[in-house]
């Protein structure tokens, strides 16, 4: 299965990490890096619409982005105790890689091809200018995909 195949691009555009304390974290990325972050909150349940494993749920998120590379991010992520595939991963694997994420147009027909090769959907929600879902990839890939669509 190729990734430009099904997906339609081969370029990563962000890095996703969890953490338990973005402050912190954030400072060191920041340290070494050179960077600033940009802090953002994930929408609430009325605007993200998000969905894990099927079912709604009034997860949040505190984020931080460093911005590594004229299309790379580097996503810091700290959930909320709601259900999630971060607050899953967060408790059941601790901190480290989440993701890898993809620009893609089509979501729903992206999100099917990949159920299809054994990689079914986690989650799935809107932000502002766009939606995501996050397929799991963790038998073949060892982390989750992230499908970013910007309208």
């Amino acid at each position: 299965m190729a990734v430009n195949k099904i997906l339609g691009t081969d370029q990563v555009v962000q890095i996703g990490i969890l953490v338990h304390d973005i402050e912190k974290t954030a400072k060191a990325y920041s340290e070494f890096l050179g960077v600033e972050p940009r802090f953002v909150e994930t929408d609430a349940y009325d605007q993200a619409q998000t969905e894990y494993k099927g079912e709604p749920s009034q997860a949040r998120a505190r984020l931080a982005f460093f911005s590594v590379g004229p299309s790379l991010d580097i996503e810091l992520i700290q959930p909320d105790e709601h259900p999630s595939t971060w607050r899953h991963d967060l408790d059941q694997k601790g901190e480290g890689v989440h993701h890898i994420a993809f620009t893609i147009k089509g979501m729903e027909e992206k999100v099917t091809l990949l159920t299809q090769n054994g990689m079914p959907l986690l989650q799935k929600g809107k932000y502002t200018g766009g939606e995501y879902a996050y397929m799991d990839a963790n038998e073949d890939l060892k982390l989750v995909l992230e499908l970013l669509e910007n309208y």
